[in-house]
């Protein structure tokens, strides 16, 4: 049974790796010379910027990591210092893969939006898991008292950054589910 605490951030774990998915199914598609629509590659970014970065590391940033603070944990080096340096780089690989898709989508060439991609894809895998497996099980051994508290936090902190992007989680559910049911029609 996992605490509270992290309950919420799993769960947007698991949206944010059925997004990476339809990536990886989209790059296979880019390298096998397959055109991808802006109705697949527009949603993926918007996924990637907005629930992603803007609500899902804001949840982090804004209510774990200041518990886990408070628990003991230092932020300025460990675990909290690295999943800061790993939020900052996906927001950069973000931005690049925004520009890499707008020049994809105008002059069909694929290939650095193929490495954009790949590189986000790489990079996001790699932090989820280290999140999963390290930040969490020390956040649910530490936290253990104060979980009702954060866990209403993150609540909250979702919900403003959901109204910030004007977006609701049912939107980013549901373009995860879309996401992987058209990018299936893609290679066929």
């Amino acid at each position: 049974m996992h605490n509270m605490s992290t309950a919420s951030l799993r769960k947007d774990h698991d949206l944010i790796e059925k997004v990476i998915k339809a990536m990886e199914s989209a790059i296979q598609l880019l390298i096998d010379n397959k055109q991808i629509p802006e109705s697949i590659l527009l949603p993926v970014i918007d996924f990637s910027k907005n629930f992603t970065d803007v609500c899902h590391h804001s949840k982090e940033e804004n209510s774990l990591f200041p518990a886990l603070e408070q628990a003991g944990m230092p932020r300025n080096m460990g675990p909290i210092a690295m999943m800061l340096m790993d939020h900052e780089r996906s927001r950069e690989i973000g931005k690049h893969m925004e520009e890499s898709a707008k020049e994809y989508l105008s002059s069909g060439n694929s290939q650095r939006l193929i490495n954009d991609m790949k590189q986000y894809v790489e990079h996001i895998t790699e932090h989820l898991w280290k999140e999963n497996n390290r930040l969490f099980m020390m956040a649910e051994a530490r936290l253990q008292y104060v979980s009702e508290k954060v866990d209403k936090e993150l609540n909250e902190i979702e919900q403003d950054k959901l109204k910030e992007t004007g977006k609701t989680r049912e939107h980013f559910e549901k373009l995860a589910e879309d996401l992987s049911r058209n990018i299936s029609k893609q290679g066929n």
